[in-house]
Formats: C-alpha cells, structure tokens, sequence
C-alpha cells in the first residue's frame, strides 16, 4: 500500500510527460494517455496489484486511443474549402 501511491503519481507524470512531446497531439494521443492513466488507476483499485494496475493502463490506452480516433474521424476538416456550385472557381470582383 505505501508504495502504490507514490507509483501511480509516477506512472501519471510520465504519461503525462510522454504526451507533452508532441506539439500537436491528436485525439488519439490524448486518449490514449488519458486512458492509460485512469486504467492504471481503476486497475489498482479494483486488482490491487502491479499486474492490475498495469493491465488497466494498458486497456484504458488502447480504448482512450479508439474513441479520440473516432472523434478525429467524425470531425470536420478544417481548411476544407467547398467546391463551387458550378464547378468553376469566379474570383469576387
């Protein structure tokens, strides 16, 4: 028990660290640490133990990875420019 705190505080501010070096984290990304570090926590809760805590870790990852991947591909592009109605690009005048 004493050890467990002090290991799920590392676990979150490595994960955490590991997501702060990309410069531009997509949903995924950030699913993924979010969810690596709520199932680590819920692991250990629920288990008790270093397999529980990991073996959360790694499921919340890859299910956090899936939903912000949904998220990214049901979302809007930006910079998507409509074609013109006629096909024809007619500059303002």
């Amino acid at each position: 028990m004493t050890t467990r705190i002090p290991t799920l505080i590392a676990s979150a501010v490595l994960a955490l660290g590991l997501a702060g070096c990309a410069s531009n984290p997509s949903n995924a990304q950030i699913g993924a640490g979010a969810g690596a570090v709520a199932g680590g926590l819920l692991g250990d809760a629920v288990f008790g133990s270093t397999l529980g805590t990991v073996g959360g870790a790694a499921a919340g990852a890859v299910i956090g990875h899936e939903i912000g991947q949904r998220t990214e591909d049901n979302r809007p592009r930006r910079n998507h420019k409509k074609p013109h109605p006629h096909g024809k690009h007619h500059p303002h005048r």
